[in-house]
Formats: structure tokens, sequence, C-alpha cells
């Protein structure tokens, strides 16, 4: 054995491999697909997959318009969790606040919050939690007990310093000191909105919905376009009597027909298998993901362009599937990422689609809430589909 072996490593073992390095050395596509998706993907995985939550927005309905309920809203706002981003009249505001998307987390103070906690009385103060992202909610609710934690602690410190205080000045006087009065503990009533169970699938399903959209409808029409190619057909279609416009739309309308069908059946399984709620329009629903199968027919069509073989279209795909995956919001928030990669979010088709079926799936959502994403995702649509068109036509014209 050690003898075969022996055999198996010598010279001629060694001069086919050499040979090997020198071809991969010469096929700079093959090096550079070695070298920068690798690279890329641990850098946006790093970034964009970072469970702690920060920046979540963070809307105030003072009643009290005290100074300690001042105290209260700076000790739950002067972490980098939570952003001040404005105060609201009125329980029923901040509610449209959080159910249009403009906050994450809603704070209300009773109007008798200073003097319940001067006369050491009990006092509760309201959280509304948007939970559409469970796991989100339950962060946000644990930072703002914290919060509330060390705001009692200080109280009970302070406390403890002017008992101290009033102690001594009552030996030196020679008189009995008078009792101090209780501060009552600050209690958090939490209120989880539009997910009152915390069913963590709710986010995670209409997440990777979009995601499943986009990349199998990409790799449907990248696999086409490039057998097509491969076989020569392309060729002697364009010499028919259609236009290469017609061509180009006889192939994407079947796909398109097709994606749509997939789609029905995965709100199917998403409603029965993991109990989603339909609260909005389901017509929303469908125009979102029209738009989505759209825009990966696109995707798939305009790197098809770059591509002479299968194998060449995924290796272009490494470079556009799974940044698109990590920087859409659909496993983890686009709150925890980094503030320089939020932006380019703006740009994700699948960001905007989670937006939309998490707003009007679960949040139950209208038009007037939602508009902004379609409009995003009808645009994004349509570029993709006419780059691509316009790539296919110059390449065969």
């Amino acid at each position: 054995m050690s003898a075969r072996a022996g055999r198996l490593f010598e010279g001629r073992f060694w001069a086919l491999a050499l040979k090997e390095l020198r071809q991969i050395r010469r096929d700079r596509r093959l090096a550079m697909s070695l070298v920068v998706p690798p690279m890329l993907q641990v850098l946006l995985f790093g970034f964009a997959l970072d469970s702690h939550v920060r920046d979540l927005r963070l809307g105030v309905v003072d009643e009290s318009r005290t100074s300690e309920s001042r105290d209260l809203v700076s000790a739950i706002s002067e972490n980098q969790t939570f952003r001040l981003a404005g105060s609201f009249p009125t329980t029923a505001e901040l509610g449209q606040a959080l159910a249009s998307g403009r906050l994450d987390v809603g704070v209300v103070v009773p109007y008798d919050y200073a003097r319940r906690r001067a006369r050491g009385r009990p006092v509760t103060v309201q959280v509304l939690l948007n939970a559409a992202n469970a796991n989100t909610a339950q962060i946000a609710q644990g930072y703002v007990e914290g919060a509330v934690a060390w705001l009692n602690q200080q109280a009970e410190r302070d406390r403890a310093v002017d008992g101290a205080a009033a102690d001594g000045a009552a030996v030196d006087g020679g008189a009995t000191a008078p009792p101090l009065a209780t501060q009552a503990r600050v209690e958090v009533r939490p209120t989880f909105l539009y997910n009152p169970g915390l069913v963590n699938t709710w986010f995670i399903v209409t997440g990777v919905f979009g995601t499943l959209i986009i990349l199998n409808g990409s790799l449907v029409a990248g696999a086409t376009m490039i057998r097509e190619k491969e076989r020569g057909t392309v060729e002697q279609l364009l010499m028919t009597p259609a236009s290469s416009l017609e061509v180009i739309a006889a192939k994407i309308i079947p796909l398109f027909v097709l994606l749509m069908g997939m789609v029905g059946l995965v709100l199917v399984v998403a409603r029965l298998v993991f109990q989603i709620p339909f609260r909005g329009s389901l017509l929303l629903v469908l125009v979102a993901c029209g738009w989505c199968v759209l825009t990966g027919i696109g995707i798939g069509t305009f790197l098809s362009t770059f591509a002479r073989s299968a194998n060449q279209t995924q290796l272009i795909g490494f470079f556009v599937n799974p940044p698109l995956a990590m920087l859409s919001g659909a496993l983890t928030p686009i709150e925890a990422m980094p503030k320089w990669i939020q932006p380019v979010t703006l740009l994700n088709p699948i960001a905007h689609f989670a937006s939309v079926a998490r707003a009007v799936l679960v949040k139950g959502a209208g038009l007037d809430v939602v508009y902004p994403q379609l409009l995003a995702l009808a645009v994004l649509a349509g570029a993709l589909v006419a780059v691509s068109a316009w790539r296919f036509r110059s390449q065969h014209s």
C-alpha cells in the first residue's frame, strides 16, 4: 500500500498538479470567483447578520409633562437602542404612527405620574411595541424594562442618601427625624401590537417569501435564456418575422405566469401551515408579488447577457443573489445594520416587498401606507426588464 502511494506522488503527479495550477492562474474569471465572492459574502454577512438592535424609533405621549416624566423619557432614550422620533399629543396619533411604520416603540406616561410617585402609590407606564418582528419587540421590551429598573434604583439610592442625611441632622439636633415619603416603583405594562403571541415565523416567512420570488425568478429566467444561447436557437428566432421585442415578451410572459403560480402555492402554505394572518387586501400582496416576479426575471435575463454558459451564469449570480438576500431585512431588521449600509437597502426589491407583505398581511395596512414600496418595486422591475431587453437586443442585433 505504501509503495502504491509512493508511486502516486512521483514526479508525474507533481507535473500534472503544477499544470492544473497554471491553468487556474490563467483563467482570470475562476481566480476571481475564488477570491472576490467569498470576501464580499463574509463582509456582508458580518455586517447584515447582526442581532444587536439599535436606532429603534421611539415615540412618546407625555401626559404628565413634569420633570419626573422627562427623566423617565431620558432614561429610556439615552442609549443607542432607541432614537427619539417625536412626541405625540394623544395615544391615537401614536397608534397611527406605529401602524404606518414610522415608529417601532411607543411610551405613554400617565398624567398623574409625578403625583402618584410622590405619594408612594404604584405608577404604570404603558409601552406599545410593534411585534411584527417578535424578536425585536422582545429585545426592545427588555431594554425599556432595564431603563426603568435603573431609574428605580436611582430613586432608592437618592432616598437612602436623603434618609442618612436626615438621620444625621436629627442626631445633631437631638430630635427624631420625620419619616421620608416612600417613592413608588415605576412598572412597565408592555402591549404587543399586531402579533400578541410573538410568533417569530410571521416575520421570517413574510421576509423569506420575497427572497424566494426574486431568487427563483432570476434562476429560472437565467437558465431559460442561457439554454437558448447554448443551443443557438436565439439567432433562429431573430431570423423570423417577429421583432426582438416580441421574442423577449414571448419569453417573459410564460415565465411570469408560471412564477405567479408558485406565488399562489406559497401563499397557501403560508396561510395553512404557518397561520400567517391575512388582515389586509390580498390584491395588494399579489400586485407586489407581480412586480417582484418581474424584477427576478429582469435580474436573471440581465445576468444571462454577460454569460456564455449556465456555469458562468451561476458564477455571476454569486455577486448578486447573496447581497440581495442579506441586505433585505428578511431575517434581521434593517435597523440592526450599520447606518452606512442602510441606504443600500432602498435599491433592494426584497426589502420593499418584505415591508409590503408585513404591513398588509400582519398589520392590515392599506394602499395609503404601502404605496411608496409598491412604487419602488414598480420602478425597479421596469428598469431591470428594460435594461435586460436592451442588452439582449444589442447583443443579437
